[in-house]
């Protein structure tokens, strides 16, 4: 995907049942971790950058799954 001739890519994030949570790239494989949401963001941004060895600038969407399980 492009987005204003930049390459977009798309992150399924879901939390980890050990805690903290972990995202896949949809397009490459990339995959990650962390403990916060926060610092996945981070690990994101730095998986991108190691993953592509050039400068061009990327736009990242993160898609959050949140599973919940309810007694009926």
């Amino acid at each position: 995907m492009y987005l204003h001739g930049m390459q977009e890519l798309l992150f399924i994030v879901t939390e980890s049942p050990d805690g903290g949570f972990t995202a896949h790239c949809s397009s490459t494989s990339i995959h990650t971790q962390a403990e916060t949401m926060e610092d996945l963001k981070h690990a994101i941004i730095e998986a991108v950058h190691c993953h592509f060895d050039d400068n061009q600038k990327r736009t990242i969407r993160l898609q959050i799954i949140k599973e919940e399980v309810i007694a009926a």
